[in-house]
């Protein structure tokens, strides 16, 4: 297991170091024939969709060439085993009623691993809430009564708890219902507007720090309702299975030994050739003789490849960072440069206090950098590890690694000045921060209001010629998860399969 170059952790006795060990690291980093072979098909990116389409296509029997910025596969998805415990940088939890990802935990004989990351029998099973200044103490299971209320009444747009509006929420028809076409007018804030007078002062701040570290965005004002709405039909329409399938269960391995999985099967086709640390700077396909190619910046030089058919897995926030020849389709470059919102911090810290490991915690106005808590697991050294949420929502963006005093007391906010079982005594703090970082420019999917019409998710979905698009972030169903990564990655294997078949 080798060391990436992303992420950071701080210890007190190392302080601060950059880039985290993970089962995702490649060795060696390349491994190619000479570049003026034509490939079947060349994959951009190795997130889950590329991992995923790399997959299916190798093992259909066509020859792929794999190439990817980082130095690891697994994209905004992955994990760092640390002194024997796997803290997810990334995408984290999944559950059996996510199809896709089930099915390939299915495959690989991983059911055994997925654990509940959550234990109210240990510790001050609390939920604290901030407001105003002031702590409100709570039971988690009166947390889970007041987000159940106000979910409810947030989502209420028919009478019927949206179940009228959206009934089945992984419909490629949902966007042109005239119902949510007028919903998606309304951002998250608007909405919050239209029933704050039915809110408590402790029901507003639960909701609003909710919906802060959901859609990560800075304003709310930026913030589809209607990807609410389909999060909240994905759950049946339920806050308790909306907290179970969203923020439960995880790997006990991680995310980094799942996706080593797809990569290894890929490898032992013997059709699988790779590049890692090579940045796509172009894709081209003004090609005489009818092909593709790409042309990327490794070793600091511009190496270029060739292929029948491309499949570009590059996230929604830096589509418009590689030069396609011809141009993006005008539907498609203008969701790229409109981008999706969620730019949220997702810090981890482990805490000798194991009173911690049931705590649950929000901050609302005024609000702190970090916004939402909870305890998810236990190290080998008996230490509670805890995740938090932040987003530029807050007024700042927490720069964790800049400041590690002031992650700390961050951190101490979510319950106040420490004695007993309120001291947060951090043993280490781990993180990777997505909206500072080049490929990715964001976490977890959440589009603008407007961006969820028929026509907009189509035109991501679309091929343009000999080049076909993958990404979790326009998927049909859980889309901005893992599940819709692997389901976008292998449509468009079965897309491109069947093109090539015609050749």
């Amino acid at each position: 297991m080798n060391n990436s170059k992303d992420g950071f952790q701080w210890t007190p006795e190392h302080g601060l170091q950059h880039g985290l060990p993970t089962l995702g690291t490649i060795d060696p980093l390349k491994k190619h024939s000479a570049t003026s072979q034509v490939y079947d098909v060349i994959v951009v990116g190795a997130g889950y969709a590329g991992l995923i389409a790399t997959r299916d296509l190798t093992t259909t029997g066509h020859k792929v060439l794999l190439l990817e910025a980082r130095d690891r596969i697994g994209g905004r998805t992955w994990s760092s085993n640390l002194d024997g415990y796997p803290f997810e940088l990334g995408g984290t939890w999944i559950h059996w009623n996510q199809p896709h990802v089930y099915k390939e935990i299915s495959r690989y004989g991983l059911q055994d691993d997925l654990e509940n990351s959550h234990d109210l029998t240990r510790g001050i099973n609390s939920f604290l809430v901030k407001t105003g200044g002031q702590f409100h103490k709570m039971s988690r299971a009166e947390e889970g009564q007041i987000m159940d209320k106000v979910l409810r009444k947030f989502v209420n747009v028919d009478g019927t708890f949206c179940r009228t509006t959206i009934p089945m929420p992984g419909s490629p028809s949902l966007g042109s219902s005239p119902a949510v076409q007028e919903l998606d007018k309304l951002s998250l804030r608007d909405r919050l507007n239209q029933i704050e007078s039915e809110l408590s002062s402790i029901e507003k701040a639960v909701l609003e720090g909710f919906l802060a570290i959901t859609c990560g965005a800075q304003d709310l004002t930026d913030a589809s309702f209607v990807e609410m709405l389909r999060w909240w039909a994905l759950n049946n329409y339920d806050m308790a299975l909306f907290m179970e399938q969203c923020l439960t269960y995880k790997l006990r391995s991680g995310q980094s030994n799942f996706a080593r999985h797809f990569f290894d099967e890929a490898l032992a086709t013997g059709r699988l050739e790779y590049r890692f640390n090579a940045v796509v700077k172009s894709i081209n396909q003004d090609q005489a003789d009818g092909t593709v190619t790409i042309t990327t910046e490794d070793d600091n030089n511009n190496t270029s490849y060739h292929a029948h058919r491309v499949i570009c897995t590059i996230p929604l926030n830096v589509l418009n960072d590689i030069e396609f020849i011809p141009a993006l389709p005008p539907l498609k470059l203008q969701a790229a440069n409109q981008g999706h919102v969620n730019v949220v911090n997702k810090i981890h810290v482990e805490a000798a206090n194991s009173d911690l490991r049931s705590l649950s915690g929000t901050i609302a106005a005024p609000y702190d950098k970090l916004t939402y808590i909870f305890g998810d697991g236990t190290t080998p050294a008996g230490n509670t590890h805890l995740v938090s949420f932040g987003s530029a929502f807050t007024g700042v963006h927490l720069r964790a690694d800049e400041d590690i005093e002031d992650t700390k007391r961050a951190l101490q906010a979510f319950i106040g000045e420490g004695e007993g079982e309120r001291k947060m005594d951090v043993k280490r703090i781990v993180s990777h921060d997505w909206a500072r970082d080049r490929f990715a420019k964001g976490a977890w999917e959440w589009l603008r209001p407007g961006m969820t019409r028929k026509e907009v998710l189509e035109g991501l979905r679309e091929r343009q010629g000999r080049v076909f698009f993958a990404s979790a972030d326009w998927a049909m169903l859980w889309r901005g998860f893992i599940d819709g990564g692997i389901e976008d990655g292998a449509r468009v294997a079965r897309d491109v399969a069947r093109d090539l078949r015609g050749l």
